[in-house]
């Protein structure tokens, strides 16, 4: 690792703190005219999963920062506008590629991800064999008949095994990997094939760039989206090399800092430091897949809050819930919600807070998330505090009665 230079600024942990829930758009008005393609294009990466509870992650995003915006909306604003045949109307805002990990990520982003496709055309083996012909049948097809899903393809599976790809499915998404082929929708949760030549508007799709070139935008968006943070925290907003990081940091823009508790070096987006972060606080669930807390390690430093998905975790080893959502209020994270729907209602089924002054931030991220989905009711099953069960209930029913 190189030397480092004089650092910027010294920064508490509290400043940290507020500067990354600016950088994250947690603190401070929300730009609402961006609407969700300005959320896009402020977190440079918004990540997918298929796991849907209250809503699917990429749906959650949002409107963690921007509240209860429509949901039907939330899909047009990534994805390029198609006719009823399929054929794309406009150019598109989004496209879908290996990020953080499989992310929504702006369309103006697409030249600096050239670095990964070569990567992955220079891969000497793949855990899918590729039959021969398969992959330039795929691109063929899609030529003549346009955006295509894998099943539109010919099929994903050659069994019922959730990983037993078939021979389409294994070249289309060696195609996607090396950008011969694009991901520019989600159609019922099925990604959307179409050729790069076609979807990816032509400046940007013959704007290649060095590999150098490339890890320097994508170091600075990374500082840039988390407001500070420690080398490790760059290299993972976008799944760089630690080294790779260390070969461009000093020339992306950001500027070292040091702050207090962290115990190693950090880098700032400058323009964070120019102002000290002010504004209103939002009060709200989580995703356990948001990018403010994407990273264990900075999740514990900055919030002394201990993250972990469980729902690959089996049931009697869980200790906060299949999709346990933090509870994000005052700039601080105050506890944890595992949600479910039943109906009209929407199900806490257990809830783990720090203390009873977080109850009326619970409730009121209760109801908002409630109202968001169209629920008119909220029951609480269980607590880790017994105690702050009917102080919960109170506080809902204030709002619900």
């Amino acid at each position: 690792m190189p030397s480092l230079p004089r650092p910027a600024a010294e920064l508490t942990a509290d400043e940290a703190r507020r500067i990354a829930l600016r950088a994250q758009g947690f603190l401070g008005a929300a730009d609402r005219r961006a609407g969700v393609r300005g959320i896009l294009r402020h977190l440079g990466a918004v990540q997918l999963d298929t796991i849907s509870v209250l809503a699917r992650s990429h749906e959650l995003i949002p409107y963690a920062r921007l509240g209860a915006i429509g949901r039907r909306t939330v899909d047009a604003a990534y994805w390029t506008p198609s006719s009823a045949d399929g054929t794309a109307t406009a150019p598109p805002h989004a496209f879908e590629y290996w990020s953080h990990a499989a992310c929504i990520l702006p369309i103006e982003e697409w030249p600096h991800f050239a670095f990964r496709r070569r990567a992955y055309r220079s891969r000497p083996h793949w855990h899918h064999p590729l039959p021969d012909g398969a992959y330039d049948q795929v691109i063929k097809q899609l030529r003549a008949e346009g955006p295509l899903t894998a099943t539109d393809l010919g099929g994903a599976k050659k069994t019922s095994e959730w990983w037993d790809w078939s021979g389409t499915k294994v070249a289309v998404e060696r195609a996607l990997m090396y950008g011969e082929v694009v991901c520019v929708e989600r159609r019922g949760w099925k990604r959307v094939y179409d050729l790069a030549e076609r979807a990816v508007p032509d400046a940007l799709l013959h704007d290649e760039l060095d590999d150098a070139e490339c890890l320097r935008r994508l170091v600075r968006l990374a500082g840039q989206s988390l407001g500070v943070g420690t080398r490790a925290d760059i290299a993972d907003y976008h799944r760089l090399k630690g080294e790779q990081v260390d070969a461009v940091i000093a020339d992306s823009g950001l500027v070292p800092v040091t702050v207090e508790g962290w115990g190693k070096p950090a880098w700032a987006d400058p323009a964070a430091l120019q102002s000290p972060p002010r504004g209103r606080h939002r009060t709200t669930l989580l995703s356990p897949f948001d990018s403010l807390i994407w990273e264990r390690a900075r999740t514990e430093r900055i919030f002394g809050f201990t993250h972990r998905l469980e729902a690959y975790v089996p049931k009697p080893k869980r200790v906060y819930g299949y999709f346990a959502m933090p509870v994000l209020a005052g700039g601080r994270l105050v506890g944890r919600v595992d949600p479910a729907r039943e109906g009209l209602t929407l199900v806490a089924k257990q809830v783990t807070v720090d203390d009873a002054r977080a109850v009326p931030a619970v409730a009121q991220a209760l109801l908002e998330a409630a109202s968001w989905v169209d629920c008119t009711n909220v029951r609480v099953e269980r607590m880790d505090a017994p105690a702050l069960r009917e102080p919960l209930v109170r506080e809902l029913a204030r709002y619900l009665d």
